[in-house]
């Protein structure tokens, strides 16, 4: 049960690790500016490796609390920018979003892989690891 708590606490860090280094290399070298949404979802990862760091050097499984809060807040943001570029209904009636629209894909892989689904799928995988570290967590001290 610890390991698999170190494991997905592990997991959610490098998840986090992984989505910063990718925006910085799309928006740095890459050079593709971001948007007033792809700023927010930013917001909430880049703490998220600080945070998830210090869990995992501490093993400190109530931090799990704070990550899936933060990756509940990011992911809602990137399923909405995601909605903004990929259902018709929203790009439509998108609001303005300063000088970079939302609706901008710099990318499309596949047809359906665009930054702001990788930022949400980053942002599920910390959710999900982060609510079972704390789920298990609490079974262990109650």
């Amino acid at each position: 049960m610890k390991n698999l708590k170190e494991n997905l606490l592990f997991l959610a860090w490098g998840a986090s690790v992984i989505a910063m280094m990718g925006s910085l290399y799309f928006s740095e070298i890459r050079g593709y500016e971001p948007c007033e949404l792809c700023w927010y979802q930013r917001i909430c990862m880049y703490p998220l490796t600080v945070f998830l760091g210090m869990a995992v050097v501490r093993k400190d499984y109530r931090m799990a609390i704070y990550s899936s809060v933060l990756s509940a807040i990011g992911g809602s943001i990137s399923l909405y920018h995601y909605s903004l570029q990929k259902i018709s209904f929203f790009s439509d009636h998108a609001p303005a979003c300063g000088r970079i629209p939302c609706t901008a894909e710099y990318i499309n892989w596949f047809g359906f892989i665009t930054i702001p689904f990788l930022a949400l799928v980053a942002f599920i995988i910390i959710f999900v690891s982060s609510v079972i570290v704390y789920k298990k967590w609490k079974e262990e001290v109650h």
